[in-house]
């Protein structure tokens, strides 16, 4: 039985390099439209309709299901990579034993990704649209 995938809404922060050059590379694979992509400083992002608070968000990735349930951390990245046609990718972030790794690792990121965007992000953001308009 093949089970049908929701889609997957990811709130981003797009003051950070990496994290669009992550959207970037994501909105780049989502031939099926199953992702959908919301700054978190724009006007699309409403915390009460989400559940979710500016401050948290900016803490953590988040993600709305079409059903309105919100996964939040490393359990984002699998679902998003499934949903981008990327199964070795989704399989690797959804290992149980992978887990506590990844957290840690996330959790760095997440509270230094602008420091960490400042020396990697314009080289990211370079590679992911340079893929893109070689592709097209």
């Amino acid at each position: 039985m093949v089970t049908q995938l929701q889609k997957l809404t990811l709130f981003y922060d797009g003051q950070c390099p990496l994290c669009q050059a992550e959207i970037l590379f994501l909105s780049g694979r989502n031939q099926a439209n199953l992702l959908d992509f919301i700054d978190i400083h724009t006007d699309r992002y409403d915390p009460q309709a989400v559940g979710v608070s500016c401050e948290e968000a900016l803490a953590a990735m988040y993600g709305q299901y079409a059903d309105g349930s919100v996964i939040h951390g490393v359990a984002v990245f699998p679902e998003a990579y499934q949903r981008a046609n990327l199964p070795w990718l989704a399989w690797a972030f959804s290992r149980p034993a992978l887990q506590p790794i990844l957290k840690v690792g996330y959790k760095f990121f997440a509270g230094n990704r602008h420091a960490i965007s400042r020396i990697f992000g314009p080289s990211a953001l370079w590679l992911v649209t340079s893929t893109k308009k070689a592709s097209s």
